[in-house]
């Protein structure tokens, strides 16, 4: 269902877009101008690209987190902490009501833990050494309750839903914009078929500076997702358990993050950042988050 909302999302977002431009007259305005673009058929292509990675990425995140931190599958637990950790995960993804996640180690000091996966049934929860050895086994619990929480809100594809769509619109207004400028500041002859070299640069630095824009608008959407998953985190494992556990976090955020960029947005944490550099945050401040919790109880 979460894959057919995916593809029937940006389907529609496609047609509105479409038919906003018929009405709006731009195509036709553009054309008067004299820079003859096919928005529709411009729209479509930005569409299989940006939406098309997005989707290429979800379906292929298990096995990019595996590779990117050499997380050891736990197919067999051989020890009594391994057991443990399976059977906690099970114990909460039964309350959650979604499928069992595979279960995973990665070798890290810096406490963390992740999930990832296509959809909530087929899923990854990841946790590393260290979270395992300066964390209490509650506070564990809490962590993979707020984990198991991303995974029945379903994040994952949602966050794919949402960087699909701005990439379509990065693409596709770049190139707009690159049109443009190539065909009047650089004074191209329309007669001529294809793009000159301002085309290109322009939509280059077009595309980066949407794209910043853009990441504004992901980042905004993965802060306000971590309160969520803090009261999943919460419900499943008790209240205090993770006010404790994003305590304990407090130490590892003045150290550099040690989880690879593409992972970090669905980390427990990811550091502490201040003005500007704050809007490019994927996690709210851990002092915001346990407020929060406080204040729901």
């Amino acid at each position: 269902m979460r894959i057919l909302l995916f593809l029937g999302t940006n389907l529609a977002v496609i047609l509105l877009a479409s038919i906003t431009f018929r009405v709006l007259g731009l195509e036709q305005f553009l054309y008067q101008q004299g820079i003859g673009i096919n928005l529709t058929g411009l729209l479509m292509l930005a569409a299989v690209f940006g939406m098309g990675g997005s989707f290429f990425s979800l379906l292929i995140s298990k096995w990019t987190a595996k590779m990117s931190v050499g997380a050891q599958v736990i197919d067999q637990p051989s020890t009594q902490s391994e057991r443990w950790l399976v059977d906690t995960v099970k114990e909460l993804a039964a309350q959650a009501g979604i499928g069992m996640p595979e279960v995973a180690v990665f070798a890290s000091p810096q406490p963390n833990a992740f999930a990832t996966g296509a959809s909530k049934n087929h899923s990854l929860v990841a946790v590393s050494t260290g979270l395992l050895e300066n964390m209490r086994p509650e506070e564990v619990k809490a962590v993979l309750g707020h984990e198991i929480g991303h995974v029945a809100n379903g994040d994952m594809v949602t966050m794919t839903l949402l960087q699909g769509v701005l990439n379509t619109f990065v693409i596709f207004f770049a190139r707009i914009i690159g049109y443009v400028v190539d065909q009047t500041i650089f004074r191209r002859d329309n007669d001529n078929a294809g793009t000159g070299i301002g085309f290109f640069i322009t939509s280059m630095i077009a595309q980066v500076v949407l794209g910043i824009g853009a990441s504004i608008i992901v980042m905004w959407f993965s802060r306000h997702r971590e309160f969520r998953a803090d009261a999943a985190g919460a419900q499943l494992a008790g209240r205090n358990n993770m006010i404790n556990a994003l305590e304990r976090l407090k130490p590892a955020t003045q150290r550099p993050e040690t989880m690879p960029d593409t992972l970090v947005a669905f980390g427990i944490s990811n550091g502490m950042r201040q003005g500007f550099s704050a809007l490019f945050a994927s996690h709210p401040p851990l002092d915001a988050r346990i407020d929060a919790l406080r204040q729901a109880a």
